[in-house]
């Protein structure tokens, strides 16, 4: 099969690679890819927003499959296009996407679902959503209705910060039109984890557990990022939350899909909260995480590419997934100043030495190939995984190999996974 992978992080790095170690793989390609990719598929300089270049290079070059791996083109309806053209797109549809492209639409179905989640409220108006934090307990989390890379939420401490923030997302448009709406909700107490499932618009397959890190810096402090590094499996998860995360809230959520009319084909992600009582979800997505994806990956033994192939057929229930039973730990290298403003072309030492690690995988993200040199291309530079025997073993050969790499500037959070090291 001929596949292209869409997009330009260490995700979509993490996908070429495990497809690649398909036998049905014959040949892919990465738009537009990075210096990772160019190493395993053959990068094409397309966009991942110029959506109409892409169905034509995908029909010229007679691509079987297209993996989407950023939400921005699944929410501007590519699946749809390529759908249309009669070409086979892993992703949901315009439609369905909206489950992460609209965080009011989201609300909106869970509410009517009874699927537990925070107690919220939304703005279309500033001055009432200004008049609205006169009145609540803090801290509260204000979220910016559409997709901001992983930026758009904000946990707000006290009235000043929340004042503000609503004044940045809605009068300056910090966001442009994705701010234009909030949601302003509850804070909830508990740790965080990430569920991704293949779900086939009736039924699904639960991958592994993830746990993400959000903040930019150690302890948990700082903005949010598109996210600092991962683990798998999660600490915080265990077979009788997975009952409950099924009764409550996937099936609710399928069936809610169906009252909708939409018929989701992709991978859907929730972000949880472990609360005292049980998951609560903080968000849905509607395709791989990032970085949970460079954790997920390397500890999956099953072929990838039959499973996207029977997701899209609507015969996921037929398919087991094998998995590899260490823990995996991934360490995100980024540029200083993420998520804030940062600078680029910085040259990239030490990945050789890294990659000769036992278990480790290197996945790039923002890189680019200047000659012979590696050089920086964004604010989430790269994606070091380990696997280990336990989480502890696996994070010390994932800060080993991180320790041998070396770029100005390069910043990354110390307590990856620290509290999850049995």
């Amino acid at each position: 099969m001929k596949i292209l992978v869409i997009g330009s992080g260490g995700r979509e790095h993490a996908l070429a690679w495990k497809l690649a170690q398909s036998p049905h793989a014959e040949r892919i390609f990465c738009a537009p890819g990075n210096a990772g990719t160019a190493e395993i598929a053959e990068n094409v300089a397309i966009s991942s927003s110029d959506l109409e270049a892409l169905v034509r290079f995908a029909k010229g070059n007679r691509v079987d499959l297209t993996v989407v791996g950023p939400d921005d083109p699944l929410a501007a309806g590519i699946v749809d296009l390529f759908t249309a053209e009669k070409l086979r797109a892993f992703g949901p549809s315009k439609s369905a996407a909206r489950i992460e492209a609209s965080k009011i639409f989201a609300k909106e179905l869970m509410s009517a679902q009874k699927i537990p989640t925070a107690e919220a409220r939304t703005f279309s108006d500033s001055r009432e959503a200004l008049g609205y934090c006169k009145r609540l307990k803090f801290p509260v989390v204000i979220k910016a209705d559409g997709l901001a890379l992983g930026k758009g939420v904000t946990i707000a401490p006290d009235a000043a910060t929340a004042r503000s923030t609503i004044n940045e997302m809605m009068n300056q448009r910090r966001f442009g039109e994705a701010g234009r709406r909030i949601v302003i909700e509850e804070f909830l107490r508990g740790t965080e984890c990430s569920l991704h499932a293949l779900v086939d618009g009736s039924n699904y397959r639960l991958l592994e557990s993830a746990r993400d890190h959000k903040r930019a810096f150690d302890g948990d402090q700082g903005p949010n990022t598109g996210g600092m590094g991962a683990c798998s499996p999660a600490n915080n998860w265990n077979s009788k939350l997975q009952l409950q995360f099924e009764a409550e809230i996937m099936q609710p959520l399928l069936r809610g899909f169906l009252h909708e009319g939409i018929n989701f084909r992709g991978l859907l992600y929730p972000g949880l909260i472990i609360t005292n009582d049980g998951p609560r979800v903080l968000e849905f997505n509607c395709r791989f995480g990032d970085p949970e994806t460079q954790a997920l990956l390397p500890r999956m033994k099953s072929d990838l590419l039959p499973l996207l192939d029977a997701t899209l057929n609507g015969h996921i229930q037929d398919s087991t997934i094998e998995w590899d039973q260490r823990a995996a730990v991934t360490i995100v290298l980024a540029s200083g100043g993420y998520p804030g403003k940062y600078q680029i072309g910085k040259n990239i030492s030490g990945l050789h030495e890294a990659a000769k690690l036992e278990s480790v995988q290197i996945f790039h993200a923002g890189t680019n190939r200047a000659n012979s040199e590696i050089t920086t291309a964004g604010g989430r530079v790269l994606a070091v995984t380990a696997l280990g025997s336990t989480r502890k073993a696996a994070r010390a050969r994932a800060y080993e190999a991180v320790s041998r790499i070396h770029f100005e500037n390069c910043h990354y959070r110390r307590d990856i996974a620290l509290g999850a090291t049995n």
